[in-house]
This record gives C-alpha cells, structure tokens and sequence, in this order.
C-alpha cells in the first residue's frame, strides 16, 4: 500500500481551517476532471512509470513543472541545494463534489506530509480534490505543491495571487521543519491548532498572534524556541493579510475529519492494519527468539 498508515493517522490531527477566496471568479469545474503535473527533468523510463502508476497516459491533460518555478516559490524558504537541479515530484489532481474537501496520498515523499500539502494547498485556495503526490525515488516532496497549484489554476480557471502562492509554501517549509524536531503529527496539529483558534476569536496585533502561538504550543507540550516562534508570527501575519473566510473553519474541520472516519473504517483499510499489527508481532516474535538464542 503506498501511503503508510501512520501518514494517514497524522491526517486525523489535520484540521483544514480555511476557505481561501482570492478574489477571482471560479470557471465552470466538472467534478472528476483530471490533470498530470510532470516535473520537467524526468527520464523517459521513469516518466512512462510514473504515468503508469497515476493511471494515466500521454492523451491526458499534462502539465509540466520546471526546476526553476520550484526554485521560484521555494527559494526563500529552504537552501537552493535541498531544493536540487532536478524538477521530478509528478502530481495527480482530480475535482471532486463541491464540499467534499481535500483528500491527499502520496507515494516516495519522505518529508512532507498529506497533512501538511492539505493544509498548504487550502491556504492556496484548492479545495474539493483528490490529490496524489508520487516520485521515481524518495524526495522531500517540497516542489509538488508548485504543481498542484498550478494544475488547480489550470482545472478550476482560477488565477490565485502570487503572494497566496508563497504563503502556502512558506507554510508547509516551515511545518516540515518543525516536524524535523518535534514530530510531523505534533506540527501538523500545531499549525492546525493555530488556524482554528485565529477562526474562533479576535486576533489584532502581532502581540495576540504570538500570545496565541505560545498558549497552544503550551496546550499541547510542545516547546518553541525563540526562532520558530517568530517564524510562525510571520507566517501567520502574512496569511491573515490574504482575503480568508476564518469564518468557515469549524465546517471544514468537519469535512476533513468524516472524510477520514470514512477511509479508516472502510473494509480495506481495516484489512490493513489488520495485517500490519500482524507483521509487528512476527517482527517481536521473531526478536524474542533471537535474544533467546543469545542468551
């Protein structure tokens, strides 16, 4: 199965907090469109592959991502050398009904989260979609969001501004990061956490931003030095600078929360884990008789 479970338990924490109106009008989307984000330095073998795997073909609608655009939106967030020489992240989106929110899964993507691109890409104003993320290889994943996005402009006939294009990476740079040090569940809810409280009250001053940020970082033990706090002051001035609705945060969470209930107790995904909590007792099993042997 290519996207790990524990991936899909950090997105129980995920709390899609925002519904971006950036200020153009949405074209006539038709729920189960399709696009292909290519990055544009994959080999012919891998790319076949990768068209493979996402169920498509080169009669699909295909957009192509260059290392320079991934540098673009990136580059003031992360060193040019994590970002690498390479656009090779490929991307699938697919509409889905008005309402239905963000459902994400990725394959070989070894540092972003499908919390963290869900949480980005609403920032970016995406919403209602099936999102699949997938590499020839393990990557960090950062350069897919510039593909999703730029497939969603594309598919919805939406123009989202530059600067909400940023903030969304920003935001996701700056998740990873902090789940580098205090674990990718913990800094999904944080960020998460963070969106909700700014939906349910008042927040006029960077002195309210910060007093938010250290009370919720205290509410789930979690410790911030100096530096993240600041970062996260800023990332979040700038986000509430954009024309978000705050307003429907408590709706979203809802849609993201019954669609994950939905994906843990299907059949399948119960099979699953089944199976999975199987193989860890073969693993202690096998374990215990080692030391055994040993001793």
């Amino acid at each position: 199965m290519k996207t790990q479970v524990l991936s899909w338990m950090a997105l129980l924490l995920l709390v899609i907090g925002m519904i971006t109106m950036p200020g153009t009008a949405k074209g006539d989307a038709v729920p189960g469109e399709e696009i292909i984000t290519l990055g544009e330095d994959l080999g012919p073998d891998d790319r076949t592959r990768l068209l493979e795997e996402m169920s498509a073909d080169e009669n699909d609608t295909i957009i192509y991502v260059s290392n320079e655009e991934e540098h673009r939106y990136l580059g003031d967030y992360i060193s040019a050398s994590q970002i690498g020489t390479r656009a090779l992240s490929s991307t699938k989106i697919t509409l889905t009904e008005e309402g239905s929110g963000l459902n994400v899964e990725t394959n070989n993507i070894n540092w972003v989260s499908e919390g963290m691109y869900a949480n980005a890409l609403v920032t970016a104003g995406v919403k209602d979609a099936d999102i699949y993320v997938t590499a020839p290889f393990q990557v960090s994943g950062t350069a897919a969001l510039t593909g999703l996005i730029k497939a969603y402009e594309v598919q919805a006939d939406v123009v989202i501004p530059e600067e909400q294009k940023k903030v969304a990476n920003e935001e996701m740079v700056r998740t990873a990061e902090l789940g580098e040090r205090i674990g990718t569940e913990e800094a999904t809810e944080l960020i998460t956490r963070i969106k909700e409280e700014i939906g349910r009250q008042s927040v006029e001053s960077e002195e309210d931003l910060r007093a938010l940020i250290i009370n919720i970082s205290n509410e789930l033990n979690i410790t911030l030095n100096e530096e993240e706090v600041n970062g996260l002051v800023s990332l979040f001035d700038r986000m509430q600078d954009l024309n978000i609705d705050w307003n429907q945060v408590q709706d979203q969470i809802s849609k993201v929360r019954n669609n994950l209930d939905d994906f843990l107790n299907r059949e399948d995904t119960q099979s699953f884990i089944a199976s999975f909590l199987d193989f860890i007792n073969q693993l202690i099993d096998s374990a215990r008789g080692w030391l055994s042997s040993e001793s």
